[in-house]
């Protein structure tokens, strides 16, 4: 066994299905492709996404419009680098986790351990399960990329508190080529009136279609910390955000006295 195998070993099971998303793995594929379905898409697929991770009756159909670019595209995605922010921690910098296999009732996906390996030797950059042991913020994606690809490696970070400068470095240090999706997890505004929030939210829409991480902070967004390191890229290297879709509780299952915001974004 060499090194990087014993630094990585053991699966991060599922800590929210059947309260995020069904439980039950058939139920589970036919919400997905019901979402799917209803998400109209030119199926030119982004290099990097920013999508919701709410419980599915609320923002499912909302991340679909993000996910459905990849459902009838011949796409060769092989390694998703997925980046969520930490709601049950703090945590300074951004957590990897031990485990070398993820799960959920679809199955396992089994972590980028060599990336992740190479990743350590960033100073930002960690090992915390706690950080990742009941956090949403990642698991919530993860039965749509089983859905749509058959093989892939996943490289999951947990991002706490860091500077958007620090968040573009290890995503440039793990993007590496065509075969790889880079996806950022984040919710917008959270529990004000219907009509605040979609003023709320359609500012941070500007902001993120204008690659300006300055006027997004954890008001307008909770991943901010992942956004920011995100459209800091895309300003380097000259990306066009494209919105798909742009919505909140209140329009899909909720009521509209206090929303959430969700919006779904490609990076081109």
């Amino acid at each position: 066994m060499n090194s990087r195998s014993q630094m990585f070993s053991g699966t991060r099971k599922a800590a929210v299905a059947g309260y995020f998303y069904p439980q039950n793995a058939a139920e589970l594929r036919q919400t997905i492709n019901t979402y799917l379905d209803g998400a109209a898409t030119d199926a030119n697929p982004p290099a990097a996404i920013i999508a919701p991770h709410a419980g599915y009756i609320y923002s499912g159909p909302v991340a679909a419009r993000a996910y459905a670019h990849f459902a009838t595209a011949d796409n060769a995605i092989t390694r998703v680098i997925l980046l969520g922010p930490a709601h049950r921690v703090y945590l300074r910098g951004l957590a990897l986790c031990s485990a070398s296999r993820f799960e959920t009732p679809l199955g396992q996906i089994r972590v980028d351990i060599d990336s992740a390996a190479d990743l350590m030797r960033h100073p930002d950059v960690s090992i915390n399960d706690e950080a990742h042991r009941l956090e949403h913020s990642l698991e919530v994606h993860l039965p749509f990329l089983q859905y749509l690809f058959n093989d892939f490696v996943l490289l999951p970070l947990v991002v706490g508190d860091a500077d958007p400068d620090t968040v573009a470095d290890v995503i440039e240090q793990a993007w590496d080529g065509a075969n790889s999706l880079v996806i950022v997890s984040s919710d917008l505004s959270h529990y004000h009136p219907y009509e605040i929030a979609t003023v709320i939210d359609r500012r941070t829409a500007d902001a993120i279609e204008a690659l300006d991480n300055h006027h997004i902070g954890p008001e307008q967004a909770c991943g901010c910390m992942p956004l920011g390191g995100l459209l800091t890229i895309a300003r380097n290297r000259h990306m066009q955000v494209v919105n798909y879709d742009l919505r909140n509780s209140g329009d899909t299952a909720g009521d509209r006295q206090r929303v959430v915001g969700y919006g779904a974004w490609g990076l081109y």
